[in-house]
């Protein structure tokens, strides 16, 4: 039987009594009469709440927080799915912040559970100096459950009336920790990392920058997905962050963005265009293969069956997981992490070569793929206006696509400057 469907519980006799009873998470509910009506009815009546809750004790029982933690667990396991089925990043997050919860209060009842224990929680994350707005963000999620625990009714609701009282942390008087604005990443750090990653991972880091892609967009791109009818592609992923509302996201890839794509285009239109695979067969290639393609010098016999021979040893230790037929967002990120810290290196090694302190190199600060999104909206929105910026980077409305825009202080100084 697969663990997640459940088993309901029998319908039977209490022989001392002569009762019917059903057993719910550890607690007896005593029916009636055994093999009467009206005990069959209240059976009836218990197991369909019981398997509505996903299996859940019923409201009256001395609810604990684990219990009500791991009840909303087993929902969230259902309900946060993409479309083709991966959890996506609310069960991870929900994981840890009910991690958190449950040692300080797992057996605490959820019943007792009010303002003060919530802002005991909130201070531990200010105490693990995360982030203002990601404390927030927990504090709801905790909320969330408590709310999710109402619905079911598993709590009652003045519960989570106690805990709406609390109020967010506030700019500047919190203790927490602020993070600056995500803004656009400067060219000249985005260049000095190309050479230093895969042709597919800069490949992706190009095609953000001219189409202002989202990191998980540009890393499913298929051949499939892009229609290359029109002077102007349009690419339709078929998951994107916003399709649980409902809405299509298309994508317009322009002469440039093609120019990035033809290279990478492949016989089976439904391979990703950048694979993890790709790009390891050709680190190979160049570790092991014959020869450099730069070479200049003649390749000696020897040479070549040695090429072969480690290659025949690499082949031979098979890696624990092999390698993805396409990147995600997290091994994307971690591509251009080494990326830039192999920037580093190369810069640090040419100025000891020249005598240079180290102390004074310009090192590549520490930058995320998902910043190249920001870059193309403050192009598109000083060249052509916010509203062309909000359809190219698939907002609804023009108050997100300001968040992505840098504001463009050249302008308004030029602007100030002739009629100020």
């Amino acid at each position: 039987m697969p663990n997640n469907v459940l088993r309901i519980p029998s319908y039977r006799r209490h022989t001392p009594t002569g009762q019917a009873v059903v057993t719910l998470g550890g607690r007896d509910f005593y029916l009636g009469r055994f093999n009467t009506a009206a005990s069959r009815a209240q059976y009836n009546r218990l197991i369909s709440e019981w398997t509505a809750n996903g299996g859940t004790l019923l409201q009256g029982h001395d609810l604990t927080v684990v219990e009500l933690a791991a009840a909303f667990m087993r929902h969230a396991k259902k309900y946060y799915k993409r479309p083709d089925g991966r959890p996506t990043g609310e069960v991870a997050d929900y994981k840890t912040l009910i991690g958190r919860l449950s040692a300080l209060y797992g057996r605490t009842r959820a019943a007792d559970f009010g303002p003060l224990a919530l802002k005991a929680i909130r201070q531990q994350l200010i105490d693990a100096d995360l982030a203002r707005k990601t404390i927030n963000q927990a504090t709801n999620r905790i909320r969330h459950i408590f709310r999710w625990g109402v619905e079911n009714q598993l709590i009652e609701p003045s519960v989570l009336h106690g805990l709406q009282a609390v109020a967010g942390l506030r700019f500047g008087r919190s203790g927490a920790r602020e993070t600056a604005p995500v803004k656009p990443v400067p060219e000249a750090f985005v260049e000095a990392v190309l050479p230093f990653v895969s042709s597919q991972v800069a490949a992706m880091l190009q095609l953000q920058r001219v189409t202002g892609m989202r990191s998980g967009e540009v890393t499913a791109l298929r051949g499939c997905d892009i229609n290359m009818a029109g002077r102007v592609w349009l690419f339709t992923p078929p998951l994107h962050k916003t399709a649980w509302h409902g809405h299509e996201r298309h994508i317009y890839i322009g002469p440039k963005g093609q120019k990035i794509i033809r290279s990478f285009l492949k016989a089976d239109t439904e391979a990703y265009l950048f694979s993890p695979q790709d790009a390891e067969a050709a680190r190979n290639e160049r570790r092991f293969g014959a020869c450099s393609p730069n070479r200049k010098t003649r390749v000696f016999p020897s040479e070549v069956k040695g090429r072969q021979r480690r290659r025949a040893e690499r082949a031979g230790n098979h890696r624990k997981r092999p390698w993805r037929s396409r990147y995600d967002t997290a091994s994307y990120l971690r591509a251009v992490t080494r990326g830039i810290e192999a920037a580093n290196r190369a810069r640090l090694a040419e100025a000891n070569a020249r005598g240079i302190d180290p102390e004074a190199v310009d090192l590549v600060p520490h930058w995320h793929p998902h910043q190249l999104r920001h870059n193309a909206a403050t192009a598109l929105r000083r060249e052509h206006g916010i509203e062309v910026a909000r359809i190219i980077l698939g907002h609804r409305s023009a108050a997100m696509t300001e968040i992505y825009a840098e504001i463009d202080h050249a302008r308004a100084i030029a602007v100030m400057g002739k009629i100020g």
